[in-house]
């Protein structure tokens, strides 16, 4: 079954999503994990961020995974997408929120929290509507915020 989401615009390019009516709840069919999943608010986020990311830049689905298990200081957490290098080492986080989230500050912990763990080279935060990329430096200790996403070609082991 194809149709409209019945969320809001994003500031994203149009994703075909697929999409089924499971008695009162609406699934969207997430191509990285190969099932479907219940279309929420962040999820909306999620599944059309990937597609941009597939279909714009170049990124491989055979590299992305959704929702990856980390431990972080003895506690089970799940980042949203992790991009993997051609090392098959993860390069970049991305953290989606629902729209009507805000970007701020402890989202950004969030996700820094994450990379502790998985120590990628990117990280990136979209409500659907709002979206920054850092690009970690890890010689100098300190980050940069990138105009844009890079491509899967830009990324460093990419």
């Amino acid at each position: 079954m194809k149709q409209e989401a019945p969320l809001p615009p994003l500031n994203l390019p149009p994703a075909d999503l697929r999409l089924r009516r499971d008695d009162d709840l609406v699934r969207v069919y997430d191509r990285l994990r190969h099932k479907y999943v219940a279309l929420t608010p962040e999820e909306f986020v999620r599944q059309h961020f990937i597609h941009f990311l597939i279909g714009e830049l170049g990124y491989k689905p055979e590299v992305m995974a959704n929702e990856v298990s980390i431990k972080l200081n003895d506690t089970a957490r799940r980042c949203d997408t992790v991009v993997f290098g051609r090392d098959l080492k993860p390069c970049m986080i991305v953290e989606y929120k629902a729209p009507s989230v805000p970007i701020t500050q402890a989202v950004f912990d969030q996700i820094v929290r994450y990379n502790m763990v998985l120590r990628v080279d990117y990280l990136v935060v979209s409500n659907g509507l709002r979206h920054f990329c850092c690009k970690i430096n890890y010689e100098n200790f300190n980050y940069t915020f990138l105009p844009e996403i890079p491509t899967y070609a830009e990324l460093k082991n990419a």
